[in-house]
């Protein structure tokens, strides 16, 4: 992680830009493309919108989830989404079209997290069901190809980087499953988590909590670096991401604000298995 400086805060928003509007109801996700042209946005109307949000216009709606939709991710090229919800089901799209390419069934209950893995030819998710699921998005099955277990609770968020799979669950707990290699690590994180992403140089996590603080973890010794508090509310998700430099965490609940990550941790248990954790 980078130490931030004061030229870092500076380039932070201070302002509002954009508001994009359109959704019939609370948004649950808003997720920008590679590049950082477009982003979409997803909620409880089962809707899914792709947004130029610098021009504040809709540019397509995607429609066909029977419950409200949680999560929505782009391929790199930007040819496909994959989105997710509370229907159970996994859809992959073609973009340009709007057309479902595949609806992926065999979670059993809400799907929460989808992510591409790899070249972007299989999806992964996390759901309700404590399964982090695979599926191919070259093959004409709809039936997951991999499934890793181990959680106690809902799995919350799902990552990919590499051959590693890095997921959060509300049981306290981020498990990272080395898929080529057949081992999983688990960190305690104590409290429920809600939400959960990589920094950019992919050696931290940063973990929204149901204690309504942010813990960052360095993913090698599995040791929490700081626990940034501030926020009231425990009972709704906290996401949080880093800034691009990775010099400060930034989390947008009912209220934003920039952390820079400084402070000293203490460890957790840690705990690593071979392929007894995965299903």
């Amino acid at each position: 992680m980078n130490a931030p400086s004061f030229e870092d805060y500076e380039k932070l928003p201070k302002s509002e830009v954009a508001v994009l509007r359109g959704h019939e109801g609370p948004v649950l996700a808003v997720r920008f493309n590679h590049n950082g042209q477009y982003c979409l946005t997803c909620g409880k109307d089962r809707t899914i919108r792709l947004w130029n949000p610098h021009r504040e216009l809709c540019i397509k709606s995607y429609e066909g989830h029977g419950q409200e939709v949680r999560d929505v991710v782009a391929t790199v090229d930007n040819s496909r989404l994959a989105s997710c919800g509370g229907d159970k089901q996994v859809f992959y799209w073609d973009v340009p079209t709007g057309r479902t390419i595949r609806r992926f069934r065999g979670h059993d209950g809400a799907v929460n997290s989808v992510v591409f893995g790899g070249d972007c030819s299989v999806v992964v998710t996390a759901g309700y069901d404590q399964a982090v699921k695979f599926w191919d998005c070259r093959s004409q099955s709809i039936d997951a190809i991999q499934t890793l277990t181990g959680f106690k609770d809902s799995v919350s968020t799902v990552r990919v980087q590499g051959t590693c799979v890095v997921a959060g669950s509300v049981d306290g707990t981020v498990r990272t499953y080395d898929v080529r290699r057949g081992r999983v690590t688990t960190d305690d994180l104590v409290q429920p988590v809600t939400f959960m992403q990589l920094s950019h140089d992919h050696r931290c996590v940063v973990a929204g909590c149901l204690d309504a603080t942010i813990r960052l973890m360095d993913r090698a010794s599995g040791q929490v670096l700081n626990t940034f508090e501030g926020h009231t509310n425990t009972s709704l998700k906290l996401e949080c991401c880093t800034t691009n430099s990775d010099a400060y965490v930034v989390n947008t609940p009912t209220d934003t604000q920039a952390h820079p990550p400084e402070g000293e941790g203490k460890k957790k248990k840690r705990k690593e298995k071979g392929e007894g954790e995965r299903g």
